[in-house]
């Protein structure tokens, strides 16, 4: 996206439709932090949200297990799918270790979070990818800017997230969500990598400091047909497109704070 303006983030948060959805957003949040379970098990609560949340973000990238699936097995090396969910497990954890780093270098975070979702050393691992290397993306079919084009990109995004912004926290971990599939910067779980990137700017933002509404659970109920869908507005760079991607984004926030609300509904019954 373009960073001609003082703040563009900003500018976005004024699109139509686009402050109805974060005024959603908002009131979602605060009514599952208000609940009752919160002030004792948040802990536990959010542990839930990381376990529900990984597998949500698996599933958009192909490998859609149950739950029960997720939280038995213990060894994610067997196959590809294994693999990704593997991948966004250890990407749930790492989250929450990168919060005080990504306002000063977010770029060094994303690198970060590949390298966790990778988990091996292979050369392309943890860095952009270069000119003439492959990219294994399930879903996302959009071209594929190349490499000097994520470069620029990547940097650009780096600048406005260390610029800072009086944009909400929706409209932020929206674009970085968006650019990110936009580009799939890296070889491999660029998926991943930005489902992971949105959740760290909603916890970051404030907007969900326990980490207790994963988004990624949101994503995955509407499905991957709609994501695609409405990244295709993204990818528009058009007004209605933007607003349509941001309102998609807040909708799996709103889905995800439902799932934990069923969770501390749960917990209360257990604990009648």
């Amino acid at each position: 996206m373009s960073t001609h303006a003082a703040d563009p983030l900003a500018a976005l948060a004024a699109l139509p439709g686009v402050p109805d959805a974060v005024d959603s957003v908002r009131k979602a949040v605060d009514r599952v932090y208000g609940h009752r379970v919160m002030r004792r098990r948040s802990n536990e609560i959010s542990s839930e949200a990381a376990l529900r949340g990984a597998r949500g973000s698996a599933a958009l990238s192909g490998a859609d297990w149950a739950l029960e699936e997720v939280r038995r097995r213990t060894d994610f090396s067997a196959d590809a799918e294994a693999r990704t969910v593997g991948a966004a497990l250890r990407l749930g954890v790492e989250v929450g270790q990168l919060l005080s780093i990504w306002r000063q270098s977010p770029l060094r975070v994303l690198a970060r979070l590949h390298l966790v979702a990778a988990g091996d050393a292979a050369d392309s691992v943890g860095r952009p990818r270069q000119g003439g290397e492959t990219v294994d993306e399930p879903l996302i079919e959009a071209p594929l800017p190349d490499a000097a084009e994520v470069a620029a990109r990547l940097d650009g995004l780096a600048e406005l997230i260390v610029a800072g912004t009086s944009a909400p926290a929706l409209v932020t971990a929206s674009v970085v969500h968006g650019e990110l599939l936009a580009l799939r910067p890296f070889t491999s779980y660029s998926g991943l990598v930005a489902r992971a990137a949105e959740r760290l700017v909603l916890v970051g933002s404030g907007l969900d400091p326990k980490a207790i509404c994963p988004a990624e659970v949101g994503h995955a109920e509407l499905g991957r047909a709609a994501y695609v869908a409405a990244l295709d507005g993204y990818l528009s760079g058009t007004p209605e497109g933007m607003a349509r991607w941001i309102a998609h984004c807040g909708r799996a926030v709103e889905l995800g704070v439902r799932e934990t609300t069923a969770v501390c509904e749960a917990l209360q019954r257990g604990a009648a």
